[in-house]
Order: structure tokens, then C-alpha cells, then sequence
């Protein structure tokens, strides 16, 4: 009589390490949003509900904390002014960037490594070293404490990383888009306009992404070129709430979720793109 074999259940190496990548991104995923989910909860509830006890879920739901900050520590200012600077920024970096690379890929022209080379010499230096100059530039042009220098500003300091990442991509388009453009009669203004830059915008959605995130996230040069109140980025107002609301502490979190709720969305209606832009270049 046959006896039955005990049964074994075999577990393949890909499993084992397929199952040690998902605990991995599981651990990793809630210790970074660890914190902001715990801010979240915060900004729903009263400084009194904090204290009796911190982790506690929010319920009742205070959702009229929102526009209590919103409307008592001049937040909408703030915001305003965050959305004011950092769109015209941006902009402004997608424009110039965009040709700036353009011409670095395509065209050889004379001293073009020198002038790369001081481009891209900027990003060594740390924003500590930078400031000082920036200021008394401003100051001797008289566009210290204005939205127009900072502005500026912004774009001075991120243009280096903007071209770096739309130079890649520009160099790896084919030259017979360009050469079947030159013979059909555009001109080279219009071969950037109608040929590579529609082509290019995977990359430049990516440089979007990322200089908007980066410029929302501001805080030295604004704090050190800004000082009226009422020209104060979105940072400089959740400086400035804190210092206010010093002992309410269920009310700064709802000042920290208004700073922070934009830059979220951005990055959950975005993500996917800004990954297609970073890896587009090497595809392609």
C-alpha cells in the first residue's frame, strides 16, 4: 500500500524577494506619510482634543479651522502671492529654458562651452553664498522687497537644473525632424516653436512639475528678499502663523495643511507624467 507523500509548498526565490519589495515600499510608504496623515488628523482638531490625546482620530471633524486661518492671519494674501510668483517664475523658466537648451543641443557656436560651463558653475555654490550678492543687487536696483525681484530671483537659481534636463532630451530628438522643417522653409524661430517644443513637452511637463514644487517650497531667499507682510509668500505666512499661534498648536497644523494641501495635489494629479518626462529622454 502506496503512502501518501506530506505535501510541501515551494516558495521560488522571485517570490521571496517580489514579497521583501512590497513589505519594503509598504514600511517605507508609511513612514513617510506617516507624518503627514498625523498633521492631517491635527489640523481637523482642536488644540484641547490634542492634548487629552495626540493620535486620537479626528471626530467631530472642525473643517471651519480652515477658514478661520484663511481668513484671520491674511493666508489668502499669502496664497495669492505663492501662486503669483511662482506661475510667472515658472513660466519664465519654461520659455527661456526651453530655447536655452534648444540651442545647446542643436547649434555650435563660439565660446558655447565657456558659456555652459559659467551656466552650470551656479549649482555649486550653496544658496547661503548667493544670497548676499542677490540682495544687494536687488537693493541697488530697487527690487528688494518686491514680487518682481523675487521673481527673478527663482528664476536665476533654478534655470542651470531647467536647462540641464531639457538639453538631454532636446539632443535626443532626430536632426531629420529638423532638416525636413528647414526644407519645407521655417525659419530656425520656427522650428523651436512648431517642432521642438511640442515634441519636447514630455520633458518640459517634468520641469514644470519640478520647479513648480521646488519654487512652492521656498523659504531663504523669500525670507531674506521679502519683509512686508503683505508681499510674504505662502512659507513666510506659516512663519509667521506659527510665531502667532504659538500655543495652538491644532491650529498651526491647519496653517501647515493650507501650505501643504497644493503641493500634494500637484504631485497625485502629476506623478505619472513627471515619471514619463524623466525617462522619455533615455527612450527616445
Amino acid at each position: 500500500m502506496a503512502t501518501a507523500r506530506p505535501s510541501s509548498v515551494f516558495i521560488s526565490p522571485a517570490s521571496l524577494k517580489m514579497g521583501a519589495l512590497v513589505v519594503f515600499i509598504a514600511l517605507y510608504t508609511a513612514y513617510s506619510s506617516g507624518p503627514f496623515v498625523w498633521v492631517a488628523m491635527m489640523s481637523l482638531r482642536t488644540t484641547t482634543e490634542i492634548a487629552a490625546d495626540p493620535y486620537a482620530l479626528p471626530w467631530p471633524l472642525h473643517w471651519e479651522k480652515f477658514a478661520s486661518a484663511w481668513t484671520d492671519s491674511n493666508y489668502d494674501a499669502y496664497f495669492v502671492n505663492s501662486v503669483t510668483v511662482v506661475l510667472a517664475a515658472v513660466a519664465i523658466l519654461t520659455v527661456i529654458g526651453g530655447m536655452a537648451a534648444h540651442c545647446f543641443a542643436r547649434y555650435r557656436f563660439r565660446f558655447r562651452g565657456v558659456l555652459y560651463f559659467v551656466i552650470f558653475s551656479t549649482i555649486i555654490f550653496p544658496p547661503q553664498v548667493t544670497v548676499i550678492g542677490l540682495f544687494q543687487i536687488l537693493v541697488e536696483y530697487g527690487l528688494y522687497n518686491s514680487r518682481v525681484g523675487l521673481v527673478l530671483v527663482y528664476v536665476s537659481i533654478q534655470l542651470p537644473i531647467t536647462i540641464y534636463i531639457l538639453e538631454a532630451f532636446f539632443a535626443r530628438i532626430p536632426n531629420d525632424l529638423f532638416d525636413a522643417a528647414r526644407i519645407d522653409g521655417y525659419s530656425e524661430w520656427s522650428i523651436f516653436w512648431r517642432i521642438a517644443l511640442p515634441v519636447a513637452l514630455p520633458a518640459i511637463s517634468t520641469t514644470i512639475i519640478l520647479n513648480t514644487i521646488l519654487l512652492w517650497n521656498e523659504f531663504l531667499y523669500a525670507v531674506v528678499l521679502i519683509t512686508e507682510d503683505d508681499k510674504r509668500t505662502l512659507p513666510l505666512g506659516v512663519l509667521r502663523f506659527m510665531g502667532d499661534q504659538l500655543e495652538d498648536v491644532g491650529m498651526i497644523a491647519t496653517g501647515l495643511m493650507i501650505a501643504i494641501v497644493p503641493v500634494v495635489l500637484i504631485y497625485v494629479f502629476f506623478s505619472e507624467r513627471l515619471i514619463q518626462g524623466m525617462t522619455a529622454g533615455a527612450v527616445k
